[in-house]
């Protein structure tokens, strides 16, 4: 049987997820545009140019609220600030659903629709004001391998 485009898209998220270098979360992230074709990919990890966390530690895993000490930037972020037309993009696809400054930063993108296969700690209130922007989300259930 031929697996739906989300399942395709997903697919890739958790393959990018292997990429991360934070000790505390693996997120792949995949946009795409209106018709289904990638846009960007990202994981999440340290800046460029600075020691991987699974290397040497960050102090961030070991934060049981908050990502204050965490160096990570975002998957979400990460493949948008790679991507080359942010008003293309129309669904974000990522393993874990976005953090609140995330979900801002797509808000200021024509994103209009977000799958994801985990809850974020808080996700319920940054979901919640994704809907209230008008934007849609849809989970979907995979075996993260």
């Amino acid at each position: 049987m031929r697996p739906s485009l989300d399942m395709v898209m997903m697919g890739c998220a958790i393959s990018l997820s292997h990429r991360a270098t934070c000790m505390k979360r693996s997120v792949g992230c995949v946009l795409t545009d209106a018709r289904g074709f990638v846009l960007s990919t990202g994981y999440n990890g340290v800046a460029a140019g600075l020691p991987h966390c699974i290397e040497h530690g960050c102090g961030g895993e070991l934060s049981a609220v908050g990502s204050d000490t965490c160096q990570a930037v975002h998957a979400e972020i990460n493949a948008l600030i790679r991507c080359k037309d942010l008003d293309a993009v129309h669904t974000c696809y990522t393993t874990t659903f976005p953090c609140n400054n995330c979900m801002k930063t797509l808000l200021n993108t024509n994103c209009a629709i977000i799958v994801y296969m985990e809850d974020h700690p808080g996700g319920h209130l940054v979901r919640q004001r994704w809907l209230e922007a008008g934007r849609s989300v849809k989970m979907i259930e995979n075996d993260r391998k």
